[in-house]
């Protein structure tokens, strides 16, 4: 099967996982002042790729893709950690209903073995880069293009969101996107060959973001 075309359909905004209700903490970000504009959106997308929850959700998607590959050894470990490491309720939230929700829409239209003997490892909440990452193993799709379409449409759900909030406009999204396209180059790269030993992060404004989104007064995002 071509690579490309199961991963269009399974990152589309059309599939059903309920992306477009999600900000990541951008929505508290804006409302505090540290994105006012295209160059402070970038920088903060660019550090999510490079140090932060991208960077890890692309090390789980290939741990993930490489253990169904190997027999499934080791996947109810990874799956725990991808849990424990939401640092938030509502990043928990947002990385769970997306997974669960793409694990019930891939069985009920791209059914696959893997993702059944994934479900029977591990029976509770799956978190988004797991899912997805599972689902490509079953379908035999390369790890390296299915970390870089995963990246880029996590970028490009962000850049939605916050065209949304009206951090920036079309256009600067776009460009946004474009000038990010190295950078996801890379961390999927360095994110084929990752460990688990290899997690972690340091965008600590991103995270505290996430927390006080909890008690936004006024929301559009769940996140």
């Amino acid at each position: 099967m071509s690579a490309h075309l199961p991963l269009m359909v399974w990152l589309s905004p059309s599939f059903p996982v309920g992306g477009f209700a999600y900000s990541h903490g951008l929505e508290w970000a804006f409302e505090a002042g540290d994105l006012s504009d295209a160059a402070t959106l970038r920088d903060w997308l660019d550090a999510l790729v490079s140090h932060g929850s991208l960077r890890n959700d692309l090390i789980l998607f290939a741990c993930a893709h490489r253990a169904l590959d190997a027999g499934g050894e080791g996947l109810p470990e990874i799956a725990e950690l991808a849990l424990a490491l939401a640092n938030s309720s509502e990043r928990r939230l947002e990385t769970v209903t997306q997974g669960n929700a793409f694990v019930a829409a891939l069985r009920a239209a791209w059914p696959c073995d893997a993702t059944e003997r994934f479900r029977a490892l591990w029976p509770g909440d799956v978190a988004y880069p797991l899912a997805v990452g599972v689902a490509s193993a079953g379908h035999g799709l390369p790890l390296r293009p299915s970390l870089e379409a995963y990246g880029l449409a996590f970028v490009a759900n962000l850049v939605s969101a916050s065209v949304r909030l009206g951090i920036v406009g079309q256009t600067d999204g776009q460009r946004i996107t474009a000038a990010l396209v190295p950078a996801l180059n890379a961390a999927a790269g360095a994110a084929e060959t990752a460990t688990l030993d290899d997690l972690g992060g340091c965008c600590f404004r991103s995270d505290i973001a996430a927390l006080r989104h909890e008690t936004q007064y006024s929301r559009l995002f769940r996140s």
